[in-house]
């Protein structure tokens, strides 16, 4: 047994499974849905879940839980993307929404993610609301059937006709009227994608050909033990297949389908794009179609995270678009799209995106997307193979467009930083550039709330430093342009972090 407990986080809990109160088990998720019933009051409520081990008990004993609190519930009766809870939110006016899942972690993780009734992930004035009711419980929490024999009587299916809408609306998001004539090798890791994301493809007319290994939903996945799309050994056997089957490209979605990695067959080799090359391709196709509708004049707004590319600031300013940055997690640009819907002006989002893999470009969620992210790649590659091109072509041409940006991000223990340090004694050059500003989210910077960020400016671009918001981690994420990006990494590590880098 663990001696700490697992605290309730910005985004719910994440642990490895086990006994204790350190670990992910039934008496901490039952205790968080406490928290979350006495946080909601009353009302509605949908759970969601994904494939891993415990998933479905987990949401089961939420069900139960909130139930029990006198809330109305619907769950998923199998595991479904977790877009599909954020539209499930919102088309069943619920006040609030879980979801169990642990995203791209190893397979002794899971998760308790709670969404608010914008279908958004929780405001961190409403994590911390629950923590507290989580902490302060007494007593045991109330369980509507806690035998188990009748869980009709607490909680009610979402009908198929739901996801059969949000599917519908995923499918609005295409941009063009080309015909979908491309060759898809798709991978859900054995996650909860693989019924929407084929089915959307398909209907768009492409081929898809699914890793036979990955296919099935199986938490323990053994073929991926890292299961994520960002991950090389998550897509190796979707490179070998799409090479085989001669594929254009190959889609990977990780366990619970809101993240879409993205491989190339560029003349015979594979090519990986990151998170970052992926939206900025995007971002460009987007643009493109959305100046040839000419949508009235209204000017279009993309929002990415300040982790996230500044090549994405150069494209908007080439086609007029709004860029808004905002703080790292999807919710923030959530929110954004909420703002443009209080103002009447929903028609002018066009595409949020952030560097680990998470794109969206309709209205219908609040939450990164892996189906509509699927479709977009589909289209966008359709639309330069009819031109004899590939999505690595069309990625080489926005860097001799405009400039080649390099990104990395490098993560370590969260003890091998010194956060309080680093403000205290911020670096005055890295790698023999200079350090021409130090920015310190703490205080609150360029109208954003207070984040536990640093960023260093130098003339070849940025570095900023954060811990990670579910992971014992901190994370630094280099934006930077015409420079060797694994040598600013080593120096930077050596000199200001304490370490070599591997």
């Amino acid at each position: 047994m663990t001696d700490f407990e697992l605290e309730f986080g910005t985004g719910g809990l994440r642990g490895i499974l086990g006994e204790g109160p350190g670990r992910m088990n039934l008496v901490t998720v039952g205790r968080a849905a406490q928290g979350v019933a006495e946080w909601a009051q009353s009302g509605s409520a949908v759970i969601a879940y994904d494939t891993r081990a415990m998933s479905r008990e987990f949401a089961e004993h939420t069900a139960r839980v909130l139930s029990g609190n006198g809330l109305r519930v619907w769950l998923f009766p199998r595991p479904v993307p977790t877009p599909t809870l954020s539209f499930a939110v919102r088309r069943l006016k619920a006040d609030c929404g879980v979801c169990i899942t642990a995203s791209h972690n190893p397979k002794e993780y899971n998760g308790f993610k709670v969404y608010g009734r914008d279908g958004g992930q929780i405001t961190l004035a409403d994590a911390d609301a629950i923590r507290k009711k989580i902490s302060g419980l007494v007593g045991s929490v109330k369980i509507a059937d806690p035998d188990g024999a009748s869980l009709e009587k607490t909680a009610q299916n979402v009908p198929d006709e739901l996801v059969a809408r949000y599917l519908a609306e995923v499918e609005k998001c295409r941009v063009t009227d080309i015909p979908c004539d491309v060759k898809i090798a798709y991978t859900p890791l054995n996650g909860a994608g693989r019924e929407c994301v084929e089915l959307t493809l398909r209907r768009m007319g492409a081929s898809v050909v699914t890793v036979p290994e990955q296919a099935e939903p199986d938490g323990n996945f053994p073929t991926c033990p890292l299961p994520n799309p960002e991950e090389e050994s998550a897509l190796e056997l979707g490179k070998a297949l799409c090479l085989k089957e001669n594929c254009d490209l190959l889609l990977a979605t990780d366990p619970d389908c809101d993240r879409v990695g993205v491989a190339v067959n560029h003349h015979g080799e594979m090519s990986r794009l990151t998170g970052n090359e992926v939206g900025v391709l995007l971002l460009e196709f987007l643009a493109k179609a959305r100046n040839a509708g000419n949508n009235g004049g209204s000017r279009p707004v993309a929002v990415k995270t300040v982790v996230t590319t500044p090549m994405a600031d150069a494209i908007c300013e080439a086609y007029g678009i709004e860029l808004r940055n905002v703080l790292t997690g999807f919710k923030y640009i959530g929110e954004q799209i909420g703002l443009l819907e209080q103002n009447g002006e929903e028609s002018r989002f066009l595409f949020g995106f952030e560097e680990s893999c998470g794109y969206l470009s309709g209205t219908h969620a609040r939450d990164k997307d892996g189906v509509n992210a699927a479709l977009l790649i589909t289209e966008m590659a359709a639309d330069y193979k009819k031109r004899g091109l590939t999505l690595r072509d069309g990625m080489e041409s926005l860097y001799e467009r405009y400039g080649r940006w390099a990104t990395k991000l490098s993560s370590m223990s969260a003890s091998g930083l010194a956060a309080e340090a680093l403000r205290q004694n911020p670096p005055k050059e890295v790698a023999g550039y200079p350090v021409l500003a130090v920015t310190d989210y703490l205080g609150g910077v360029r109208g954003l709330p207070p984040a536990d960020v640093l960023e260093y400016t130098l003339s070849v671009g940025k570095i900023l430093v954060r811990p990670s918001g579910t992971e014992p981690k901190v994370k630094v994420y280099y934006l930077l342009r015409g420079v060797d990006v694994e040598e600013i990494d080593a120096d930077f590590q050596r000199l200001y972090l304490g370490r070599d880098t591997p």
